[in-house]
């Protein structure tokens, strides 16, 4: 113990305490701010940025899905559909991660390229996210036992995208829940889809630390910065304006994304 509080350092405490605070205000940053810092600005390896990140993920989000529990803000049903499909999804997805980690800098290329991409399409969610709940609302009521295949296949599609890159369980999975249910407020939405990655994101970063890509004594320092940050974050969220903070969370994801891509 006495070891590892030896290494902890203020600048990975302080970028853990950054993207709680982000994760709690918006629901969004855990994988697509996180992984980006490790590998830009920390220099960590995309193998080990992505593994760390996933448990980094399901401890911040358990403490910030903790809040929305307590407030009633969780969908359980919606939340096992995405389940059913994210969780077999993630296993197969990491057992195929397992043995392209053979081919040490083709797999570092592909996860690059992906949370590149990833990272581009959570931005344009992000700034967008209003007018396609707008949209949403316009139109007529779904019943809400019709979207259970859809929401199974956007579990499975979440799965893997978040096994490969860490990025999709933020604004991606909540602007497509909220073309599915529109009906639904959009706190409730929020509430599930971070309830929704804490068993994604342990079971993703399980995997990837059982494949070597976890660095312990990197995670705890995140996590000394981010569980305060995300529980302070989860209680403020429903007074505090989103609206620029939404634009500058868009504004690192494009910046991210092409630093990623080129």
């Amino acid at each position: 113990m006495t070891g590892l509080l030896s290494q902890m350092d203020l600048p990975h405490a302080l970028a853990g305490l950054l993207v709680g605070v982000a994760v709690g205000l918006t629901g969004v940053g855990g994988g697509s701010l996180m992984t980006p810092l490790l590998v830009l600005i920390f220099g960590v390896s995309p193998q080990t940025a992505v593994g760390t990140d996933l448990l980094f993920a399901a401890a911040t989000k358990t403490a910030g899905s903790g809040v929305h529990g307590w407030r009633e803000t969780i969908n359980w049903p919606i939340l096992r559909r995405l389940a059913c499909g994210s969780i077999p999804a993630s296993v197969v997805t990491l057992i195929a991660l397992s043995e392209l980690g053979r081919i040490h800098k083709g797999t570092q290329h592909v996860i690059l390229i992906v949370l590149g991409v990833m990272l581009l399409v959570t931005a344009i969610g992000a700034v967008f996210q209003k007018r396609l709940v707008a949209f949403a609302t316009t139109r007529e009521p779904r019943d809400p036992k019709r979207m259970l295949w859809p929401t199974v296949l956007l579990g499975l599609f979440i799965g893997v995208v978040v096994s490969i890159s860490s990025v999709g369980a933020g604004a991606v999975g909540v602007t497509a829940l909220l073309m599915l249910y529109p009906q639904l407020p959009v706190a409730r939405i929020v509430g599930t889809d971070i309830a929704h990655a804490v068993p994604l994101t342990l079971v993703s970063g399980f995997g990837h630390w059982l494949i070597g890509d976890v660095d312990g004594v990197l995670l705890a320092n995140l996590l000394l910065g981010s569980i305060p940050g995300v529980i302070v974050a989860s209680f403020i969220s429903s007074r505090a304006p989103d609206s620029w903070l939404r634009l500058a969370l868009a504004a690192v994801l494009v910046f991210s994304g092409i630093k990623l891509l080129t």
